[in-house]
């Protein structure tokens, strides 16, 4: 249970420092949440509880292809919001968008030999 306690902790540290930054520097900001922080955190949360190379080389190769259907999320959203949609109804639309793409890549992707 502290292990668990211990990676919400420091998962949830980096989510605030970039919302923190982003008040003042956006662009500062939007390069600490575009790392992939979270996957390498979750890599490392994973290699710390089952050390198998096979298993962490198809945790990475999945989460290269599961990046790809959230991508167009940070294309429409600026768009909607520079149009005058507001931010609420924006970021449902993204979400719905990214939701949609998630579910053609899990569908569609094994049909081209992806293991997901």
């Amino acid at each position: 249970m502290l292990h668990l306690m211990i990676k919400a902790a420091i998962s949830g540290v980096l989510i605030a420092l970039a919302s923190t930054l982003a008040k003042r520097f956006p662009g500062l900001g939007a390069l600490i949440a575009s790392l992939p922080l979270v996957s390498v955190l979750g890599m490392i949360w994973l290699w710390n509880e089952r050390p198998d190379v096979a298993n962490m080389a198809a945790h990475m190769n999945a989460t290269f292809w599961y990046v790809l259907p959230s991508l167009p999320m940070f294309v429409l959203m600026p768009v909607l919001l520079r149009h005058g949609l507001g931010f609420w109804p924006t970021l449902a639309a993204g979400c719905g968008v990214t939701l949609g793409l998630y579910v053609a890549m899990t569908w569609i992707g094994p049909r081209f030999g992806l293991a997901l």
